[in-house]
């Protein structure tokens, strides 16, 4: 019931907007809230698809649709210029996930509990493609830098633009064997052990609902995109600062929510592949695609980060990570660190 009243805010920002003609920071806001709404119905509806298919189709449909709406809010923002919002989504959308997100879950999952444990070896996995992770943004930024300020290469932008799309493409393909190998030839390893749910929803309802809130996505997405610069400035923040910290939880908002549940439940397994896997997929997915579909639409994004604080934020959320997921248990006191680690970073980001 609550999910269906929320949907009340779904034709908010287009009545404001097209009936009201109000000032932009309440399209955008109420344009947030709406994709937010959204992108947990898609999450929703994926589930209930994927429950159709079995455990191997069903996690590939989880894997693949779950970021659509943070997809289609970078890919708007992005059209509208603003690349370098976009790099700030990418990496708040990766410390949201691995920092707020696993932190909360694991602080609310602790309570009454002494520690929560989980299987060492998908962990470890993750942990691995996190490091990849870092390697893989690093490098277009090492090699933009030395073109500019060592070599004094001319061109270089459009060597950026080449090194992007090819690294984009090797990132896809390693996702793709990710998959294959944890879905695939090594699925009982990574199998979590538990019953799968029965869904409630039929495939037709199921594909109903996902389209329809893809599409409604989509529509928010533009508006919250032309309004982005007018409300940073009504709110005397940054767009950076917006899209690091304020988009880049409306796309992950419903792994938050879901990553707390699960961890109240003591399904540690099941948190560390919602929080870290989505990071992982932002990463190895929206960011290589947002690459890939800027070149096809005009708007060509590299994948040169030129901030070094989301170089920084990222490696060390990397690095943070993989040192709580080595030993497969979590107590409450890691949680407040990584939740600590998150908010000093979104000060840097406030005060930069």
């Amino acid at each position: 019931m609550i999910r269906l009243g929320l949907l009340l805010l779904v034709p908010v920002a287009p009545l404001l907007h097209y009936l009201f003609h109000v000032s932009p920071i309440w399209v955008f806001l109420a344009g947030i809230l709406a994709v937010a709404v959204l992108a947990d119905w898609i999450r929703a509806a994926t589930e209930q698809l994927a429950g159709h298919t079995g455990p191997a189709v069903g996690g590939l449909l989880t894997i693949s649709l779950g970021s659509v709406a943070e997809l289609l809010l970078a890919l708007f923002v992005l059209m509208q210029g603003e690349a370098d919002v976009v790099h700030a989504q990418i990496t708040g959308s990766i410390l949201g996930t691995s920092l707020l997100g696993l932190g909360l879950a694991i602080v609310v999952g602790s309570w009454g509990r002494e520690r929560q444990s989980f299987k060492r070896e998908r962990a470890g996995l993750l942990s691995s493609l996190l490091i990849l992770v870092v390697i893989a943004l690093l490098l277009p930024a090492a090699f933009d830098y030395t073109g500019r300020h060592i070599a004094n290469s001319a061109g270089i932008a459009g060597r950026d633009e080449s090194l992007s799309l090819a690294v984009s493409v090797v990132l896809l393909l390693i996702y793709v064997a990710n998959l294959a190998y944890t879905l695939i030839t090594h699925r009982d390893v990574f199998a979590s052990g538990e019953p799968e749910g029965q869904p409630d929803w039929s495939i037709a309802r199921s594909l109903a609902v996902l389209i329809g809130a893809t599409v409604a996505a989509a529509l928010e997405s533009e508006m919250v995109s032309g309004a982005l610069t007018e409300a940073a400035s009504t709110l005397h923040l940054t767009p950076i600062f917006l899209g690091v910290i304020v988009i880049a939880l409306v796309g992950t908002i419903s792994d938050l929510f879901a990553a707390v549940w699960f961890a109240r439940q003591n399904r540690m397994g099941l948190v560390m592949s919602i929080c870290i896997g989505s990071a992982i997929q932002v990463a190895l997915v929206v960011a290589p695609l947002l690459v890939i579909l800027s070149w096809l639409f005009g708007h060509p994004m590299t994948l040169v980060f030129e901030d070094p604080l989301d170089l920084f934020a990222i490696a060390g959320t990397a690095f943070i990570v993989n040192a709580i997921a080595g030993d497969g248990e979590t107590t409450w006191f890691e949680g407040v660190l990584l939740i600590g680690v998150y908010i000093v970073f979104g000060l840097a980001f406030f005060f930069v």
